[in-house]
């Protein structure tokens, strides 16, 4: 009985605790319900509604999965949101690496520059890159004055001008995840590795970037959903004749009041994203269960 009666405290205090920690993420489960979960399902549930028959009906993905243009566009999309997460991570890298690893007064100087980008709109910035880049901007323009090409070369109105405006946007973001990333490494496993003789670049190859691994993976899935979804750089940049389904998606609502395609396309942009997702974190998993079986063996 005695012990009976000292347990019957313990689990009331800990259900209390769970009910404490339930009704504390009861708000942002209720905001994730209403403003994530509820459009999301009627999203997807609009995408199966046919507007002409007023019933349910797979006619919008079949139109999407025939449709030349817009599977064009899906594509455009998965490779211009590729090459903005690979240049954005890799520029991101040294600065990142500087910022986990100095202590000098440069360090304030570098970090507000890398945030700097932010304190401006999109819109401004992307404008700004198109005075840059169009036929008659800075570089084309000084160029020709120059006298090292006759005609303005083609730096706007396709996916150059996309990939470099949309990288601007994204760096700042990937510049903090890694170097979130590189300070939680020991700085003390890179000075033992050149005590033991590995050259600078084996030390990154072999310490650094391993250990930086998930923060790569998280740099490299946070510009690619930035830039997957992202509008106003694509449509700016890119022209009438860039289409990726952000574009597409504005088009069909603005538009062509076509709701139940517009949601079709969103869903197919939510997939790819998934996919990246998941093909990353395998990638993830997969690289850090190795580099543990490696270091075990060498035990």
């Amino acid at each position: 009985m005695s012990t009976l009666a000292l347990d019957l405290p313990a689990k009331r205090s800990a259900s209390s605790g769970d009910w404490i920690r339930i009704i504390g993420l009861s708000p942002a489960t209720w905001l994730l319900v209403l403003f994530f979960a509820l459009p999301m399902g009627m999203m997807i549930g609009m995408s199966f509604y046919d507007p002409s028959s007023r019933a349910l009906s797979l006619q919008s993905y079949s139109r999407f999965l025939t449709d030349g243009l817009s599977l064009w566009g899906f594509w455009r999309t998965a490779v211009m949101s590729g090459l903005v997460a690979i240049s954005a991570t890799l520029l991101a890298y040294p600065v990142a690496y500087y910022l986990a690893r100095s202590k000098g007064r440069w360090r304030s100087v570098v970090f507000a520059l890398s945030l700097a980008p932010e304190l401006a709109g999109v819109v401004l910035r992307t404008y700004g890159w198109l005075i840059i880049l169009e036929d008659r901007g800075f570089i084309n323009d000084a160029l020709i004055h120059m006298g090292l090409i006759s005609s303005p070369l083609p730096l706007s109105k396709n996916l150059f001008a996309v990939v470099v405006g949309l990288t601007h946007v994204v760096l700042p973001f990937a510049i903090l995840s890694l170097t979130t990333s590189i300070q939680g490494i020991d700085d003390n496993l890179e000075r033992a590795a050149q005590m033991l003789g590995a050259p600078r670049y084996a030390v990154v190859w072999h310490v650094l970037l391993p250990l930086s691994l998930p923060g790569l993976v998280s740099s490299f899935l946070l510009s690619f959903t930035m830039a997957a979804s992202a509008y106003a750089t694509p449509a700016l940049l890119g022209g009438a004749g860039f289409k990726v389904l952000a574009t597409m998606i504005s088009e069909q609502v603005l538009f062509y009041v076509d709701w139940s395609f517009a949601a079709v396309m969103a869903n197919a942009l939510l997939v790819l994203m998934l996919l990246i997702s998941y093909a990353s974190v395998r990638f993830e998993t997969r690289q850090r269960d190795r580099y543990r079986s490696v270091t075990r063996g060498t035990k």
